[in-house]
């Protein structure tokens, strides 16, 4: 896909949620494809502790490799400040040209610009394995992925080298926003 293409992702939230993402592409590469968001349209700010990470007119820059279990968001605040890195936990996307699906497995990893990097949403997870919102083969799969994260962020190998060379600001120059 060209720089500027457009994807749909389709993000199903079990049990029956569903919500399509239009995102830009910015740079593809075999293990990696690369997307902006549109800003965010919220009036509620998302916090980590008490800190704004996500605000109305938000970007983040995506990082979606095909066959892994998790997905990679470089948050930035309105005003584009960087505020953290924003790991979904999801089956690894089907992605069929423009139109991608993937499924959230309710565990997100986030890491703080002076790295910092905590798991969370484990009561989200816990509730849906007591509902059986998925199978066990992949809630253990689900946490195992979250556990090999925070890992790989202690031995400094997570996040991969792409999200790191891959700035909000070289991302809009790629796209002639900035």
């Amino acid at each position: 896909m060209s720089p500027n293409a457009r994807v749909a992702i389709h993000y199903r939230r079990p049990p029956n949620r569903v919500r399509i993402y239009e995102q830009r592409v910015v740079h593809e590469e075999d293990d990696v494809i690369v997307t902006l968001s549109q800003p965010v349209e919220t009036d509620t700010a998302m916090y980590h502790d008490t800190e704004v990470i996500l605000e109305r007119d938000s970007l983040a820059l995506w990082f979606t490799f095909p066959d892994v279990w998790h997905d990679i968001g470089r948050f930035h605040r309105a005003d584009r400040t960087f505020t953290g890195l924003y790991a979904n936990i999801l089956t690894p996307p089907v992605i069929d040209g423009p139109i991608w699906h993937t499924t959230d497995l309710f565990l997100d990893v986030w890491q703080t610009p002076s790295g910092v990097t905590v798991l969370l949403d484990e009561d989200e997870f816990s509730e849906a394995r007591e509902q059986g919102l998925m199978d066990p083969p992949t809630a253990t799969r689900a946490w195992d992925e979250g556990q090999r994260i925070l890992s790989d962020a202690a031995q400094g190998t997570w996040p991969p080298q792409c999200v790191k060379e891959w700035t909000l600001e070289r991302a809009l120059e790629v796209l002639g926003d900035a």
